[in-house]
């Protein structure tokens, strides 16, 4: 039985289409490229440790939909489309071939003598297997939402598989195909209708990626090696063996990687962190484009003033809402806190993409992006409201970086300076909080994005659908239908367009408000090589680009 969530978005896909990257330019000090990185050269000798502070939920592609577990599938699990080294756009990775044979169907031809690492033969059965799980298990913290377009998934022969889709011209499947949502996993290992948990995971050797794990310590240790089987686009791993360090604290993450304990540092270390490590000239730091944003979250029944709070007024809800997004100092967060390595971000589109605007610009603070507590006082009192309002903020310690208390007490500043707000700073960490926050636990409550590919829809689909990922209770039809309607709309300029419109209308909404926006960071050891390679505009850190 297909549930709400898994028809939460419609967009649609037009074959031929590819994603529009950021125009941002990956730099380092010392690039730590590697030419065969994209050649698809054999594993070499050694091995690599990566260092970082994101925190895993689960191994199932079906129950996580975060940073850190998305790591790991990147790693292990196959996917029928895949973004190759420096590039935004989907080729066919362990498929053959994948196009459009209507505009409702889209048939993906794999490679003949797949296998996954355990023996099992790989075949259409285990694509349908895996799509259609998503959709029955629809986990409220899993990515089954970005297969609101997918109507049923047919496996004509052992090598063939079409997925109809319920509306035609789809923009953005094949990209979807490569998200979250996308892994392949082995029919013979994992669950139908549950989340298969993690041991029986590895204790099935269910992977067929670049690498598979061989030891697991959740989020502790976990040790990769390179799979010989593997036959899609990224080719061989660089290096045979890749341990993943994981840390509670980013400042022993730095000493590690200056002290050469580890080979690789990805997030998250702080800016002044990254600062410093810049004139380190035993390391490098090299940068890449960034689509990672970060935004706080109204929940729309538990907010102040909202519909099941004491007093519910969507007007004076509204003008809560206002008032945070007239006082926030995008700047003062931007530098003091992250020392350049955010900018200030003043709509829903991440400068960059086609369509991106500044729509909270012109609506909010003083119109040239700095706060107006002028503006925010009187959005309050013409909505009745008495100051100051009671608001509880929660942030997660340990999933965006070790900053966020830092941004968050900033923020807190901001808001009670002004005189119109009292501000209960909470903190949760992740495995908690990404439960909490879909449980109308937090009235308003800190949330980052890294996209699952790159396109406007991306910043849109998940956010701001009758039905959406946040599950913040936003409901505006206007909204929905106009993202339904960019997602089919073929004529490029018509579509760009209609995204415009719809930041317009959620910037007078206020579901969210977005400030930052941040680049891809990693530091590593002089000797390390491939790292500009795979930090570039797919937003996907693969192991297998790297080596010493």
């Amino acid at each position: 039985m297909t549930s709400a969530r898994t028809r939460r978005r419609l967009v649609a896909t037009a074959a031929g289409l590819t994603a529009v990257g950021l125009a941002l330019t990956a730099c380092s000090s010392d690039n730590g490229t590697d030419d065969a990185a994209t050649n698809g050269g054999g594993a070499g000798g050694g091995s690599l440790t990566i260092g970082t502070t994101d925190k895993v939920t689960t191994l199932d592609p079906a129950g996580s939909y975060d940073n850190g577990s998305f790591a790991i599938m990147n790693q292990v699990f196959p996917f029928l489309l895949n973004t190759p080294y420096g590039s935004p756009d989907v080729e066919p990775d362990i498929a053959e071939s994948a196009e459009f044979t209507s505009p409702s169907e889209y048939t993906v031809t794999l490679k003949p003598g797949l296998k996954w690492a355990n023996g099992h033969d790989l075949t259409s059965s285990d694509v349908k297997f895996s799509f259609d799980r998503q959709v029955a298990i629809a986990a409220e913290n899993g990515p089954s939402s970005l297969l609101y377009n997918l109507d049923s998934v047919e496996a004509v022969d052992p090598t063939t598989v079409v997925f109809h889709l319920k509306s035609d011209n789809d923009q953005v499947f094949p990209q979807i195909l490569s998200s979250p949502v996308g892994p392949i996993v082995d029919e013979e290992v994992f669950a139908a209708d549950a989340i298969t948990p993690d041991d029986d995971i590895v204790k099935g050797n269910a992977f067929a990626g670049q690498y598979v794990i061989t030891s697991y310590d959740f989020n502790n240790l976990v040790t990769y090696e390179a799979y010989d089987g593997y036959q899609g686009i990224l080719g061989a791993a660089k290096t045979p063996e890749v341990n993943v360090k994981y840390y509670a604290d980013a400042s022993n993450l730095k000493l590690d990687i200056q002290q050469g304990n580890i080979d690789v540092a990805w997030r998250s270390l702080t800016a002044t962190d990254i600062g410093d490590l810049r004139g380190d000239d035993k390391v490098q730091v090299v940068d890449g484009p960034g689509g990672e944003i970060r935004y706080v979250v109204f929940n729309f029944d538990t907010q102040p003033y909202g519909a099941k709070s004491a007093e519910p007024d969507p007007a004076k809800a509204l003008a809560v809402r206002q008032a945070v997004a007239h006082l926030i100092d995008r700047d003062a967060i931007a530098e003091q806190v992250y020392k350049g390595t955010y900018t200030p971000l003043y709509s829903y589109v991440p400068a960059g993409l086609t369509g991106a605007t500044e729509s909270l610009k012109g609506l909010y603070g003083d119109g040239s992006g700095g706060p107006d507590v002028d503006k925010a006082k009187a959005a309050l009192e013409a909505a009745g409201v008495t100051t100051p309002v009671a608001l509880s903020l929660q942030y997660s310690n340990d999933h965006y970086g070790p900053s966020s208390a830092d941004e968050y007490a900033m923020i807190k500043d901001q808001l009670e300076d002004s005189g119109l707000f009292a501000v209960d700073l909470q903190t949760t960490e992740w495995v908690q909080y990404s439960k909490d926050r879909s449980s109308d636990v937090y009235p308003a409550y800190q949330l980052g994005w890294f996209p699952d590919y790159s396109d406007a829809d991306n910043y849109l689909t998940p956010f701001f659908l009758t039905e959406n990922f946040l599950v913040n209770h936003y409901v505006n039809r206007e909204v929905n239908d106009l993202i339904l309607q960019q997602a089919v709309t073929t004529e490029p300029a018509e579509r760009t367009s209609i995204i415009e419109e719809i930041q317009d209308k959620v910037a007078a909404d206020l579901s969210t408000v977005p400030y930052l926006q941040g680049a891809q960071v990693a530091v590593v050891g002089k000797d390390v090589k491939g790292a500009a390679d795979t930090l570039d505009a797919s937003f996907k850190f693969r192991y297998g680009a790297l080596s010493k």
